[in-house]
């Protein structure tokens, strides 16, 4: 008979790196099953019978402290196992603490918070450290443990903090039991030494104690609440009906001089009353423009946070649709499942499918959390997609237009649109004003609601105090300001004129992004231009998962040469530490959806935009051979959409650990983020898909032309015979992320910053004194 297979059970205190330590793990046993379950999953009692079938214990990190029940679960019974039930355990960080503290030892504050930063360790060569030389370590922490050398444990390294050389402890071991623990992080993508080497010596240790001991590990009877060993990179089926792909109908021409802009306004972008998607790369990296030519038939998709149903639009049809077993990510994966199409052009990334937006809010209720803001009195839609089956795509590059269509036999649209643009084109008819009349400076007639200074900073003061206490080691703070529109023009809006789309040209000359979009999707009309990709996957088979998180900016101004970028963003302490904190969060993310294949491909570079130089880092993920193929029985890219699901909200937005970080903001934020920090972009019916964060954009609520029945997203009572139609009020979202190293005036400095590149589109700007 074989033996049985070893296996490691991984205690998560519910931090954002856990699946980077069962990488690490993996790595150091690749034979081992890894089994991850809450510190407050079991009771002692339930987990005792199964530890027999367990070769070791890891205790991962996670926020807050030893001393507070809530954050430490089950942890602290561990180190106090008889000897019945005894087995080697590993912690880090909090399992470090956690190890100190119950056998006497204190934890205390660092007089210096070391969040994302990057330590040299000292070590006794011994034990975990057998073997291992220098050791760069990163540290997340503001607490450590304090002994006193009477609590029966041996220190294995440490750290000299501050001048009077005072050693920091680092790592622990008992002294009679098989405990050993590290006070840094060896998982983290920038520790050199004390990772994989002194993992693969703690298991080397643990094999030894286990075999010296006669301890043999039990068969598993059953997986009960212990779930199905990571990896397990396979999401579940979305659907079992089988369908033929769709062929993709695609015509191509030159069209050097017709821009994306002059194609809406063609296709009728003018019109407020009609919904309107467009994608658009203004500037480096960003190459495609997409736009969807919809018509009344377009398929519309609305959910709201809580409810047990969608929304479901086709033409003059609406149709609540209960979830019933589904969340909305599955039934949407469904969907898609039954939309697939082929025989695209390879190159160009869209080829019909979803586009539209997701909410900050759709994310925290993917992670299990309820939003607990006071909703707006007009709420947009957390989920507002539209299908498109037409679209026109512009290579910015080469300025080639592509039309293709996913409707059969559709030939003759193919033939009528190229020759409407083509005709365009030639008698060079088209042209615009940039800067149009409805978004000129009015001063009289634009009011800027922006948040109070005096309790910003003092969130800010607050947010610092959990980061001191342990509770975070990052904290996106952000603030909603209002721009409240007495516009004239705006009743006038009508099939030739729209006042939305006039500001976001004005926009995209004023701040050209490389992921800018218009979206019209009532009730909610999003102006976007944001300089962050935050996930893009590509066609399977073999999707490549790719995550680019910016942390740290510089705008570009005389004598801010790239060496000048380089110095403020690479060499600045604060600015690397939050870029490797989020780094850390997404490979954490990634290697819960796609198993082990992760990898850093660019860290904290500085790259070049139009107005800015930004520090940005690259990770990519690839899933098992197999697991995304077209014939899998999966929606074609659900893989892509479960990573999605599994990486909302964007870690840049909330901060690390990220469901205590969330917790924690929601007690610092008076109102819902909603669009704000959420998600806009696309999945293509090809199996891609393109998603950036919502950030230096704008949008509103407007159902005066929103055909949905009543419901919870729509609760205004507005009309087009409404006196105040004239009254647009926009939301521009707008914050940064604190740290121990934050200064709270500085911090505002730079929302205020980030504000003004868009309330310039509103002929705004923030009032003097604030």
């Amino acid at each position: 008979m074989a033996p049985e297979s070893e296996r490691i059970l991984l205690v998560d205190s519910y931090d954002s790196f856990t699946f980077n330590l069962a990488s690490l793990c993996r790595r150091a046993a690749p034979a081992c099953q890894i089994h991850i379950i809450k510190n407050d999953q079991l009771t002692l009692p339930e987990l005792l019978p199964h530890l027999r079938c367990f070769s070791a214990i890891i205790v991962g990190p996670g926020p807050g402290s030893p001393d507070v029940p809530e954050d430490i679960g089950i942890v602290k019974h561990l180190w106090k196992l008889d000897d019945r039930h005894l087995l080697p355990i590993f912690g880090v960080c909090l399992g470090l603490q956690s190890l100190a503290t119950e056998h006497g030892a204190t934890v205390n504050r660092l007089p210096v918070v070391k969040h994302g930063q990057v330590s040299i360790i000292e070590h006794t060569g011994t034990d975990i450290f057998k073997g291992v030389g220098m050791v760069e370590a990163v540290r997340y922490h503001s607490l450590h443990a304090e002994l006193k050398g009477d609590e029966g444990l041996e220190v294995l390294a440490w750290a000299s903090d501050d001048s009077r050389h005072e050693k920091t402890v680092m790592a622990l071991k008992h002294i009679n039991r098989p405990f050993w623990a590290v006070q840094y992080h060896p998982e983290s993508v920038l520790t050199q030494g004390g990772g994989i080497e002194v993992m693969l010596n703690f298991w080397r240790l643990a094999r030894s104690w286990n075999a010296t001991r006669g301890r043999r590990i039990h068969p598993w009877s059953s997986m009960g609440n212990f779930g199905s060993p990571w990896p397990n990179p396979y999401p579940p089926l979305a659907s079992t009906h089988v369908t033929f792909p769709r062929t993709v109908l695609t015509s191509a021409f030159h069209a050097p001089s017709i821009d994306a802009a002059a194609i809406c306004e063609l296709l009728g972008v003018k019109d407020e009353s009609c919904p309107f998607v467009m994608l658009e790369s203004l500037a480096q990296p960003g190459r495609y423009s997409i736009i969807g030519c919809l018509n009344s038939a377009s398929a519309r998709i609305t959910y709201s946070i809580g409810d047990t149903f969608l929304q479901l639009q086709v033409g003059d049809s609406f149709s609540q649709i209960q979830l019933e077993s589904h969340d909305i990510w599955s039934w949407t994966s469904a969907f898609m499942n039954e939309r697939k199409a082929c025989g695209g052009t390879p190159d160009i990334p869209f080829w019909g499918g979803l586009i539209g937006y997701l909410s900050y809010e759709l994310g925290v209720e993917s992670l299990g959390m309820p939003s607990t803001a006071p909703p707006a009195d007009k709420r947009h839609p957390d989920m507002n997609l539209v299908f498109v089956e037409r679209s026109i795509i512009l290579d910015n590059k080469t300025s080639t237009i592509y039309l293709q269509s996913i409707i059969d036999g559709d030939e003759e649209w193919l033939i009528e649109t190229a020759g409407r643009l083509k005709l365009t084109e030639d008698t060079s008819t088209y042209s615009y004003n940039i800067v149009p009349s409805s978004t000129k400076v009015r001063p009289t007639t634009s009011t800027v609601i922006l948040p109070d200074k005096d309790t910003y900073i003092s969130r800010i003061n607050i947010a610092k105090e959990h980061l001191y206490a342990g509770d975070s080691y990052e904290l996106c703070l952000t603030a909603n300001t209002r721009v409240v529109l007495d516009d004239p023009l705006t009743p006038k809006a009508s099939r030739t004129y729209s006042p939305s789309w006039e500001r976001y040209k004005h926009l995209r000359e004023l701040n050209p992004a490389p992921h800018s979009g218009y979206l019209r999707l009532h009730p909610t009309t999003i102006l976007a231009s944001s300089p962050e990709r935050f996930l893009s996957f590509s066609r399977p088979p073999r999707s490549i998962y790719q995550l680019r998180p910016i942390k740290g900016t510089v705008r570009k101004g005389p004598g801010i040469t790239r060496a000048v970028a380089e110095q403020a963003l690479r060499g600045s302490v604060k600015e690397v530490a939050e870029n490797l904190m989020i780094v850390d969060l997404i490979r954490h993310d990634l290697y819960n959806v796609v198993g082990e294949n992760v990898e850093v491909k660019q860290f904290c570079t500085v790259e070049e935009y139009k107005t800015v130089w930004q520090l940005v880092s690259v990770i990519e993920g690839q899933a098992a051979d197999g697991t995304d193929e077209l014939d899998s029985g999966r929606a074609n890219g659900a893989l892509g959409w479960e990573v999605l699901k599994r990486s909302l909200p964007p870690g840049s937005m909330t901060g690390a650990p990220k469901k205590r970080s969330i917790e924690i903001l929601q007690t610092l934020e008076d109102s819902e983020r909603n669009v704000y920090s959420g998600v806009f972009g696309y999945w293509c019916v090809g199996g891609g898909g393109d998603w950036s964060v919502t950030i230096r954009s704008c949008f509103k609520h407007d159902d005066r032309h929103n055909r949905q029945p009543s419901s919870k997203t729509t609760r205004s009572t507005s009309s087009l015979s409404d006196p105040d139609a004239h009254v647009e009020e926009w939301v521009v979202g707008a914050g940064g992320a604190i740290t121990v190293l934050s200064d709270p005036h500085a911090e505002w400095e730079e929302m205020s910053i980030k504000l003004q590149s868009v309330l310039r589109v509103f002929g705004a700007a923030i009032p003097r004194g604030n």
